[in-house]
């Protein structure tokens, strides 16, 4: 059975892993000091963090949270590690930062440290550059967080060479954010000693939810 191992969730600034609150801030801090502080959290070093935009901060500390203090990168060959994540506005944030600077003929000056980002699959990028991840991957958009989506995609890769996946959603736009990334392995990669859950629709939406 595939099961998934760990799961973290962001949203109203706070950091919930596997269930339990792990981190909070106040809730006057917007979203870039919200992951300012989040990041301070991990106690990890890595520079590169700083020059992404807000979309890729956010799923790539996501994911950070949930592997972090986990086997899961250790029990599974890099190469065989697929990530599969979802949002419902693209990168559409990012879009309007480089329209923005585009659209004034007069002082006209598009910045490349923007234009890298006006894609959604950066995040997933990012996240396979800092653990040198190299499997399947794949970026969905729908309206809203598409728990079967997900789910079925997930099994269609993991009845093949994947071993293992990172998924879930990681969507922020001007008056939001939010952010589910689980892990999901297969049974014989498992730690006897970890907690899991089996990967279905139903438990994926429930962890959401939570």
């Amino acid at each position: 059975m595939n099961s998934i191992t760990s799961y973290a969730r962001i949203k109203n600034n706070s950091v919930f892993v596997n269930g339990t609150l792990v981190f909070s801030a106040d809730t006057n801090l917007n979203i870039t000091e919200f992951l300012s502080e989040a990041y301070k959290k991990l106690s990890i070093s890595y520079p590169k963090y700083h020059k992404m935009d807000t979309l890729c901060k956010l799923g790539f500390l996501c994911a950070e949270f949930a592997i972090q203090n986990t086997p899961f990168l250790e029990a599974n060959n890099l190469d065989s590690i697929g990530i599969v994540l979802s949002n419902s506005s693209s990168s559409l944030q990012t879009d309007i930062l480089h329209q923005n600077s585009i659209s004034n003929k007069e002082a006209y000056f598009p910045s490349p440290a923007i234009f890298v980002y006006t894609l959604p699959n950066i995040i997933i990028g990012e996240i396979a550059i800092k653990h040198k991840i190299t499997g399947e991957n794949a970026f969905f958009v729908s309206e809203k967080f598409d728990s079967e989506l997900i789910t079925n995609y997930c099994e269609m890769l993991l009845q093949n060479n994947t071993t293992a996946l990172v998924s879930g959603w990681v969507e922020i736009n001007e008056t939001n954010y939010d952010a589910f990334i689980f892990l999901t392995e297969r049974k014989e990669n498992i730690n006897k000693n970890t907690i899991f859950k089996p990967l279905n629709k139903q438990i994926v939406t429930e962890l959401y939810n939570t």
